[in-house]
């Protein structure tokens, strides 16, 4: 927390956070940056799961980021990578309904070049673009 308060010190203008999947790991990341007097932007950083392979290299991208319980019986009762994916989406969308009720000051999408579940997630928050997201 020192490092980056001196980054926001130094002149950075937002912080973006990794991948997570637990937003109540975000919102504590928050207000710890709020105590520390962190007051610049901090977007939320979100990576739809794609496939029980690519879980575990996310988790080792974000050093060991944590699945909740409720998503790995989801992706645990799916047949195939498909399903995996509808369930990561479906996942990601509930994430951003919350952190835009709790005033997030933006999302990053992780994609790896594969826009796909990004775009699913506008549709089901019924938006056409980022824009929208701004009420």
């Amino acid at each position: 927390m020192d490092y980056l308060k001196q980054k926001v010190d130094a002149g950075a203008d937002y912080v973006c956070t990794q991948l997570f999947f637990d937003n109540r790991d975000f919102y504590d990341f928050r207000e710890r940056c709020e105590l520390a007097g962190i007051r610049v932007p901090i977007l939320a950083g979100i990576m739809p799961v794609a496939s029980r392979k690519g879980m575990a290299t996310m988790a080792g991208m974000a050093l060991g980021a944590r699945f909740p319980a409720a998503l790995l019986r989801a992706v645990g009762r799916c047949a195939d990578d498909a399903s995996v994916a509808r369930v990561g989406v479906h996942w990601a969308t509930e994430q951003c309904r919350d952190l835009l009720d709790n005033e997030v000051r933006g999302i990053h999408f992780y994609t790896l070049n594969r826009s796909d579940a990004t775009r699913q997630i506008y549709e089901n928050l019924g938006v056409k673009d980022s824009a929208a997201l701004r009420v």
